[in-house]
């Protein structure tokens, strides 16, 4: 059983600046941490694996310092870890990266694909579900415990707002998981002195065979239109009103400001 866990090294901070030219964000100078949504998952493949026997690989897109992340998670007991990493994957919004996760998956191979259900700096829970559909397997989303695993399904618990869910689906699939499904555990000393002599495993655009029209800033079909901060108002109007009535309203409020344009 090959488990791969999809990895994002995130800001480890609030004070996130924005290149107002490409709209992406500024992390030069921002210390870093593991996306807690992606730990979690972690800790779910590494109990997996205890349980199953499964191997557990990480798979991490980002720039060339996310090593030092990758590292520690060798620290906590994984397999091998995966960092893609190229220039040409810059400014990429989250259609450009599953199009560049979906073809290093399909370069490493897969039983079961764990990812966060989403991360702290963009907060769009889309990744994953644009991975499986890239794919073209199956997923389930907000999975706050991972039931039961065969060679052929899985079977989850998911956590709606107002219920659960119990669903097994067909391997393979992806599943993104909740941040408070579990505590994950720590480094322990002989793993850490081990992680040095581990070598984190590259691959490139050149090592993905991709159309270059796909992936960075230019494959991202999400443009960021403006970016500010809200001012800090002691003066607050509140409306009661329909969900339809309430659209209409901050559509027009939006437009009035000029925050949008149509």
């Amino acid at each position: 059983m090959k488990i791969i866990v999809l990895v994002k090294q995130v800001p480890d901070s609030t004070e996130i600046r924005v290149d107002k030219v490409t709209g992406t964000l500024i992390r030069a100078g921002v210390p870093s941490i593991i996306n807690p949504d992606d730990l979690a998952g972690v800790e779910a493949a590494l109990q997996l694996k205890e349980k199953y026997g499964a191997t557990v690989t990480i798979i991490s897109m980002g720039p060339p310092q996310a090593t030092g992340m990758l590292k520690e998670l060798y620290a906590r007991g994984v397999d091998e870890c995966i960092l893609i990493t190229d220039r040409k994957f810059a400014g990429a919004d989250t259609c450009a990266t599953s199009s560049t996760l979906a073809a290093a998956l399909n370069k490493t191979g897969y039983d079961l694909i764990i990812a966060g259900r989403q991360a702290i700096d963009g907060d769009t829970a889309q990744v994953g579900p644009q991975t499986a559909e890239r794919l073209g397997i199956p997923q389930v989303t907000y999975v706050d415990d991972i039931i039961e695993l065969s060679d052929t399904a899985v079977t989850v618990r998911k956590s709606l707002e107002d219920s659960e869910e119990i669903i097994e689906a067909k391997l393979p699939c992806v599943l993104t998981t909740l941040s408070g499904m579990n505590e994950p555990r720590y480094m322990n000393c002989n793993d850490i002195v081990d992680s040095f002599s581990k070598e984190v495993n590259v691959m490139t655009f050149d090592d993905l065979g991709i159309d270059e029209s796909i992936v960075g800033l230019a494959g991202s079909p999400t443009k960021v239109h403006a970016t500010f901060t809200k001012e800090v108002s002691a003066e607050t109007e509140t409306f009661d009103l329909p969900a339809a009535e309430a659209a209409k309203l901050i559509a027009k409020t939006l437009k009035d400001k000029q925050i949008i344009t149509k």
